[in-house]
């Protein structure tokens, strides 16, 4: 696994990344905030997709998704959750945060992952094929979140019918808030 683009390499993440993971979303964020969330999370929950740019040895990108579910009048229904995905600043606008998504959403595709939610920069994520969530009737479970800011990627359209209601992360996520 991996891809290249210039001298940067992706790869799944190693335990010896953890202390460079946390410098790159302190650095890319300027708060700790998010670092919290991954080291809470990697500590939490085994069902992650942890992945790292690395440019001639040092780690300069990070992307996680995360268990989501889908709580409606359907079945609960069970995706992943894009987030943070962190790029140290003096590596950013160069493709390493697409080559992380990019990664991601393939190992993903191939999985039996039926949907990947962000909420993210609403110029920058449907590009990979995100489309805003309420076409699907989900919702965010923050309140006051921008329709066009939160997106879902469906891989399998089947076991997403019916499948509308509050799209939730972990709860790693609201002890940061």
């Amino acid at each position: 696994m991996g891809c290249q683009r210039m001298m940067v390499q992706t790869r799944r993440e190693r335990p010896e990344d953890v202390p460079a993971i946390r410098i790159v979303n302190e650095k890319a964020f300027g708060q700790a905030q998010e670092a919290d969330v991954v080291d809470r999370l990697r500590q939490r929950s085994d069902e992650l997709l942890s992945l790292v740019a690395v440019d001639e040895g040092r780690l300069v990108g990070h992307i996680l998704f995360s268990p989501v579910t889908i709580d409606g009048h359907a079945p609960i229904v069970g995706g992943m959750g894009l987030a943070p995905m962190a790029v140290l600043p003096e590596y950013q606008q160069q493709g390493i945060g697409s080559l992380l998504v990019e990664e991601g959403l393939e190992i993903l595709r191939g999985s039996s992952c039926p949907f990947v939610i962000v909420l993210g920069h609403p110029g920058y994520y449907p590009r990979f094929g995100f489309k805003r969530a309420s076409r699907y009737g989900l919702t965010s479970q923050w309140d006051g979140v921008p329709d066009e800011a939160f997106m879902v990627l469906v891989f399998d359209e089947s076991a997403m019918e019916g499948a509308s209601g509050v799209a939730r992360y972990r709860r790693e996520f609201d002890e940061a808030m």
